[in-house]
């Protein structure tokens, strides 16, 4: 946020503000860019303040109205790179480490218990954004891996996932002490992430999703430049469930040529997270309009191609990660999967998968 001009030109104005519009724009920057995301209303009821004090200080910001400066702020999150966020936050680190971790000293730590940012097009080819964003008018959506296993509780997590405590062994100096500090903090986003997006998911939305994954003639899957992560993780694992489970292809004429065939029986799985890609959106809307049913799995600020979607799973807030929610992506993949087995019969096709497997 520090970077942000819209939380700035916010800030800037704040002390010339009447009282009741100052109120909205605490509210504002406590909980930016999500406090904006909502209804001017429920806005207003966090200040505690009526409907037209807020909109008045729109008005007087310049921005002709709630409706305008949401938009700002929209489009002013989709053009951020996540990552670059993340690395200009996590370079100047202070030198700092988690309470009760001294530099210089071997850390121990105590094991852990167990416990839904970018796809749009980007004129510049490749983006190093939070998440995706790639050339040939492809966008890019925020994405990143870690292991399952989470913790509710504080500083004290287990590994990192590849046996790294979450805790390193600091090393001298202000440079040990950074490393330790961004990682741990980092560790800490994973965990919660995680944490937000499985409490976040009912069981019901999994069966929801489960009962057109089982029952679909074909299922097609599909995501941005980094979330295709997580289709291709889905697409592999239900191939062996059931059959017809296929990723979109990647060109304009296979993907023509895949739309021609599809209807009402099949269904559509995009993976769309900021920046929002256009080639998903050109695809799901050529399918939708063949009839085909969308599951569609989004961030926080919700896809443009919401409204589409039959079944619409969001990633919270929360489920940003240090980079990107390609780890959130994933474990929501699971429990979708895990519900879709449960209504299907693979026993036999998985072995006659593994005699298959052994003789080819």
């Amino acid at each position: 946020m520090e970077n942000d001009p819209i939380a700035a030109r916010l800030g800037a104005a704040y002390p010339d503000l009447p009282p009741g519009e100052r109120a909205v724009v605490r509210v504002l920057l406590d909980d930016y860019p999500f406090a904006a995301l909502g209804s001017l209303r429920s806005l207003a009821e966090r200040a505690g303040v009526s409907p037209p004090t807020a909109s008045r200080l729109f008005d007087r910001l310049g921005y002709g109205g709630f409706a305008a400066f949401q938009t700002a702020v929209r489009d002013g999150a989709r053009d951020r790179s996540r990552l670059l966020e993340f690395v200009t936050r996590s370079t100047p680190a202070p030198a700092t480490t988690p309470p009760g971790n001294v530099p210089g000293a071997e850390v121990s730590t105590a094991p852990t218990s167990d416990g839904p940012l970018d796809e749009r097009d980007s004129p510049g080819g490749r983006d190093t954004g939070l998440g995706e964003s790639a050339g040939n008018g492809s966008a890019s959506d925020g994405d990143a891996a870690r292991d399952g296993s989470a913790s509710g509780g504080g500083p004290s997590g287990g590994a990192l996932g590849d046996g790294t405590p979450a805790h390193p062994v600091a090393g001298s100096g202000a440079t040990g002490a950074s490393v330790v500090s961004v990682l741990w903090q980092a560790a800490e986003e994973l965990r919660a992430g995680l944490d937000g997006t499985l409490a976040a998911i009912p069981e019901s939305l999994c069966h929801k999703v489960a009962e057109l994954l089982a029952g679909a003639r074909a299922v097609w899957a599909l995501g941005g430049p980094l979330s295709e992560l997580a289709a291709e993780y889905l697409i592999r694992q239900l191939a062996s469930l059931r059959p017809a489970a296929h990723r979109v292809p990647g060109s304009a004429p296979a993907r023509a040529r895949t739309v021609l065939d599809l209807g009402a029986s099949d269904v559509v799985v995009a993976y769309d997270f900021r920046r929002y890609s256009s080639d998903t959106a050109r695809f799901v809307h050529a399918a939708r309009a063949r009839g085909a049913r969308l599951v569609l799995v989004t961030d926080a600020w919700g896809s443009p191609l919401a409204a589409e979607a039959e079944v619409l799973i969001r990633l919270p807030r929360e489920a940003a990660g240090p980079i990107a929610p390609l780890a959130n992506e994933i474990a929501v993949t699971e429990l979708l999967l895990v519900a879709t087995a449960a209504r299907l019969d693979p026993v036999r096709r998985l072995a006659d998968l593994d005699a298959l497997t052994q003789t080819l």
